[in-house]
């Protein structure tokens, strides 16, 4: 497990996609991608995150039409597409929102991400990600990519900021508005 004072820092959760947040399948046609099967608990676990204040960002190597369709479902307003060095992607971030490396955690599965799993303050994989991808990063999630695993490493983040309980409690009373 991550030391809980690294995670607790952590105001930014960026991710690759395909892998990620989907199961890794490319569904092409000749126009282009058909479709791309996400995972309601990830989408909830991004809706509650970022009305915690931990902002969610996606970053992915594809031009995704489905990806972007997703990010705004989901009130992400970050998405970088085409991004052939993610480690780039980040740095910028880190300068455009005024942060350190450590507030920023990466997820990825593939080796197209480790430049930027190496360098995020703390590395996530689902465990379905390459090997040389998942002995290398931080946190390994239980739950594999698009199943649950985004939730997953969620929850961990929240519950080392003191805000996981809380969240549950909201829910105890009422919905919470969130998209999935």
């Amino acid at each position: 497990m991550v030391d809980e004072k690294k995670l607790a820092q952590l105001k930014i959760l960026a991710m690759d996609v395909d892998g990620v947040l989907t199961d890794g399948s490319l569904n092409l046609s000749k126009d282009g991608e058909i479709f791309k099967r996400f995972d309601a608990k990830d989408g909830l676990g991004m809706s509650i995150a970022q009305r915690q204040g931990l902002e969610i960002v996606f970053i992915t190597g594809r031009l995704s039409p489905i990806a972007k369709r997703r990010a705004q479902e989901l009130g992400v307003k970050t998405v970088f597409e085409q991004a052939q060095d993610k480690a780039t992607v980040l740095r910028q971030l880190v300068v455009d929102r005024k942060l350190s490396l450590a507030n920023i955690g990466y997820i990825g599965d593939d080796l197209i991400d480790l430049p930027a799993l190496s360098i995020a303050g703390v590395s996530f994989a689902p465990n379905d990600g390459a090997p040389d991808v998942t002995r290398r990063v931080d946190y390994v999630a239980t739950r594999q990519g698009g199943k649950g695993a985004v939730r997953e490493i969620i929850e961990a983040i929240l519950k080392a900021q003191g805000l996981w309980e809380a969240v549950v409690n909201s829910y105890l009373t009422a919905g919470q508005g969130d998209k999935q």
